[in-house]
């Protein structure tokens, strides 16, 4: 059972600053995505508790050299930098920062690859707000939790992290793509995909399995412009769900969430609401593996 969920923010304006709903609990995840400004000096994405800040995560571009610090601000004093010489942030690039609270530290990854572990110097059940500002552009910010039954191990190994598919601005990771969801879809599950549609797209297939069947499968036919939405039991097909869509174009790029909600999968295209497709396998902790397949070329998937 999902310990809270907090609906994610899509394109929201810089300055961003929002509270954290309930605060911080171990075993929290913090997904920051966005592209950096091409002529970009600095950004910061800080989590706040009043006017401290417990941490601070600033990545420069002096001189055109990227770093990046990390900080702790308390009663109006800065600690000392905790610096990383190289940046996974370049200017005018896409990026997705992920912060795993565990029980010693904050687990910061980029891309799917870890950037640093930064020890607790305040306690993070005190941390209220999270706020990003700076030269940068966001198309998402999302919370979830892990499952309570995940084990230490995989919390402290940070498998929640994200998978990185490529180099930003290098597609050459092709699907079919596979992988387990550690815990199974919980309510308040975040599933986030970056990718390339295909220049002469088909079809594209998004699938949630179990090991009894496909609780939910959402289908792009491009050559009818229109999203298919379904399940498999029992060996065969519900009814299928069809609604147009218009976002989704051949050759661009594409941003999939799917949050899951108690009563359903909700689907964000590009930070819009494209459908909700109700829940009709409840049992959403046996719901462990995420598919995708067809004409797309994948960036990032946090499953």
């Amino acid at each position: 059972m999902a310990l809270h969920q907090q609906l994610p923010f899509f394109n929201p304006n810089v300055p961003f600053s929002s509270l954290i709903q309930a605060g911080l609990l171990e075993g929290m995840s913090i997904t920051v995505c966005g592209r950096v400004l091409p002529d970009a000096e600095a950004f910061v994405v800080n989590l706040y508790y009043g006017s401290d800040i417990a941490l601070h995560v600033n990545p420069r571009y002096n001189g055109g050299f990227g770093y990046v610090t990390h900080n702790t601000l308390r009663n109006n004093a800065w600690g000392e930098e905790e610096n990383k010489h190289e940046t996974p942030f370049p200017r005018g690039q896409m990026f997705a920062l992920q912060i795993l609270v565990t029980h010693e530290s904050y687990k910061i990854s980029t891309n799917g690859k870890p950037l640093l572990e930064y020890k607790h110097r305040m306690p993070f059940s005190c941390v209220d707000r999270v706020h990003v500002d700076g030269m940068v552009e966001l198309s998402l910010v999302a919370f979830q939790y892990l499952a309570r039954h995940q084990s230490q191990q995989q919390m402290s190994e940070g498998l929640a992290e994200p998978h990185y598919a490529a180099a930003p601005g290098s597609f050459d990771q092709m699907v079919p793509y596979k992988c387990i969801i550690n815990g199974g879809v919980q309510p308040g599950k975040v599933i986030i995909i970056h990718g390339v549609i295909s220049p002469q797209a088909k079809r594209v297939w998004f699938t949630l399995r179990h090991k009894f069947g496909i609780a939910f499968d959402n289908c792009l036919c491009f050559d009818e412009n229109v999203a298919v939405c379904n399940n498999y039991e029992d060996g065969k097909w519900g009814n299928e769900e069809r609604s147009e869509f218009t976002l989704f174009k051949r050759g661009e790029l594409l941003q999939v969430t799917i949050f899951c909600s108690r009563h359903g999968y909700e689907v964000f295209v590009n930070g819009e609401q494209t459908h909700t497709f109700s829940h009709r396998y409840t049992k959403l902790e046996e719901i462990d593996v995420l598919d995708i397949h067809g004409d797309v070329r994948l960036i990032f998937v946090q499953p």
